[in-house]
């Protein structure tokens, strides 16, 4: 009966693991043959924790649910002395520090992406750090990325100083130059990139029609004041060949020196730090990057991350388990990775205060991993998942229980009379 109160009580709880009792006997002495003592029976309640509840539709992009195995690992404080707790209760939400918590007051963890937007999983916890995203408020973030979709008017006339061209002679990269010979690109387009202190830098992508389908383009900062002058000569940080296949998609795009490969390292004067810039001009065989058609030349989109970033939005997580920020700009930055714990035996696992369990023995190790990898669920957000108690089932089994001690206490009243037989025999 107790454990059908805790499943009605907790019908609304989110992620809630309905307590199912299951029953054992208990003999007294199974030897005898000629005569039987009653023994009796003992109640076992199982919680079923590998059931999935059902996801049901949220409001706030921060409730989770995970489709599929596993659990959120959280803390129930900010810090590694703290006792972890693993629960798939996702009603999280930001706290007046920042931190997001669940309505059990459970702080999720998670890996803080480099600048790269990687993760490392060494599989400790001791890796993992409480998700908070306030503490991006009023911070810098360098560009790490710049993408365009261009289009290179096929039918441009081929440069007169196509013959001459060598690296860094095109005007956007000439013009910084004391002296030298300066060739006019055929196109040029400038970009916004930022250092790590939030500082604007102007990226001019300059493109000299050669040949047939094929082009030269450079990557220069302008003024070349901005970078070192022996990393990056006059503000060149990169040149490249591009060919176009016959039907105007990229057939290539080769870079050359000097200028390092794609991603390109560009070093600043101003002392600030910078991230390797990728360069994404689509890739060979597409129309989804660079492209040569009849139309004049152009940027149809495209654009540089990074820069100052200011309030917070909105939160957003993908089914990937990657927290990121979206600012009030617009812009958005990637800066957690949610792992999923899962474990050999989840219905082993120890029940805990907060809709939460703790590991133990029976349970058998944990193991974290993204979500979707290696038998992890995946996320999903503006989810919650539902208490896995069937109502009608436990009132159900709250008559069963019912009758059934009913009926066992008949015992008690038919062997009370049986004695009371045995004593009127002597009168």
């Amino acid at each position: 009966m107790a454990t059908v109160a805790d499943n009605i009580t907790n019908i609304n709880t989110v992620a809630y693991k309905g307590v199912e009792a299951q029953f054992r006997t208990l003999v007294t002495d199974g030897r005898a043959s000629s005569s039987y003592s009653a023994g009796g029976v003992a109640a076992s309640p199982i919680a079923q924790v590998s059931k999935q509840g059902l996801l049901q539709a949220s409001g706030s992009t921060t409730d989770l649910a995970i489709d599929g195995n596993g659990f959120f690992i959280t803390r129930s404080g900010t810090t590694e002395s703290d006792p972890v707790a693993y629960t798939r209760a996702g009603s999280f939400k930001p706290d007046e520090e920042g931190y997001l918590r669940n309505s059990s007051g459970l702080y999720l963890y998670g890996w803080r992406l480099d600048a790269t937007g990687k993760a490392n999983n060494t599989g400790s916890l001791d890796t993992l750090s409480p998700v908070r995203l306030s503490d991006l408020v009023g911070t810098a973030a360098p560009t790490t990325k710049v993408q365009a979709r261009i289009n290179l008017q096929s039918d441009a006339a081929i440069s007169s100083s196509a013959a001459s061209y060598a690296t860094g002679t095109m005007a956007a990269y000439s013009a910084n130059a004391s002296s030298g010979t300066k060739i006019e690109p055929t196109f040029t387009r400038p970009f916004t990139i930022y250092d790590a202190q939030g500082g604007s830098h102007q990226l001019n992508m300059s493109f000299l029609k050669t040949d047939t389908n094929e082009w030269k383009m450079e990557a220069v900062v302008v003024p070349a004041s901005d970078v070192d002058a022996t990393a990056n000569p006059n503000g060149l940080v990169g040149s490249a060949t591009v060919e176009f296949n016959g039907d105007g998609s990229l057939k290539a795009l080769t870079w050359d020196n000097p200028g390092a490969d794609s991603p390109l390292d560009i070093k600043y004067t101003n002392g600030a730090d910078y991230q390797p810039i990728d360069i994404d001009l689509g890739s060979p065989n597409s129309i989804a990057g660079i492209t040569s058609f009849g139309q004049p030349s152009s940027l149809i989109s495209g654009g540089a991350d990074g820069g100052v970033l200011g309030n917070i939005a909105s939160t957003e997580v993908s089914k990937d388990g990657i927290v990121s920020a979206i600012f009030d700009d617009g812009s958005t930055r990637k800066v957690f990775q949610l792992p999923i714990a899962t474990f050999a035996n989840p219905n082993g696992l120890t029940r805990v205060s907060g809709n939460a369990y703790s590991a133990n023995r029976q349970s058998g190790s944990m193991t974290m991993n993204a979500p979707g990898e290696l038998g992890a669920g995946k996320l999903s957000s503006n989810t919650l998942e539902a208490s896995t108690v069937d109502l009608a089932g436990e009132f159900t089994n709250m008559i069963r229980f019912q009758r059934a001690y009913s009926a066992s206490s008949k015992i008690i009243t038919t062997v009370d009379d049986m004695l009371r037989e045995v004593s009127d025999l002597k009168r």
